[in-house]
């Protein structure tokens, strides 16, 4: 790469962060003949009883070999991941009492929120007993399949 296509990919990629950050999107790609410019960013909400480390600007991978590093609570042995793709919301109905908070003891099968896809209201069943450690999604969030709702040990 030139200097002059490294001058011109870096003012592309600040640009691309700048979007990111004005539109709330949490990743873009661009391809154009030989360049592929992929810029993301992890955006994790962390309650304050439950400290998860997350990058705070965009992270930027340019020609792919090597990957985005991203916080990832996938791995984490009391995550509940979202089993679908829609928008999560954490009571029954707006202004309603929340189906859960943070230090609350919950059992196997009892609804911690739901997730409306296809207009489709789908209650999240816990599976498993234990006291909710943190919830890392927000009222009326949109989330994708397998991203961590909330811990519970």
């Amino acid at each position: 790469m030139t200097s002059k296509n490294s001058t011109i990919d870096q003012t592309l990629i600040r640009q691309l962060a700048l979007l990111l950050t004005e539109t709330d999107l949490t990743e873009i790609e661009v391809e154009h003949e030989d360049l592929r410019i992929r810029v993301a960013r992890n955006v994790t909400v962390a309650p304050a009883a439950y400290q998860v480390a997350a990058p705070v600007a965009p992270v930027a991978v340019a020609s792919a070999p090597a990957a985005p590093v991203e916080v990832s609570l996938a791995g984490h042995p009391g995550v509940v991941p979202s089993p679908m793709v829609g928008t999560a919301y954490r009571s029954a109905e707006p202004g309603a009492k929340t189906f859960i908070e943070i230090g609350d003891t919950v059992r196997e099968g009892q609804t911690l929120l739901i997730v409306e896809a296809m207009k489709t209201m789908n209650q999240i069943p816990s599976p498993r007993s234990g006291v909710v450690k943190a919830i890392m999604v927000e009222d009326g969030q949109p989330v994708e399949y397998g991203e961590p709702l909330l811990i519970i040990e």
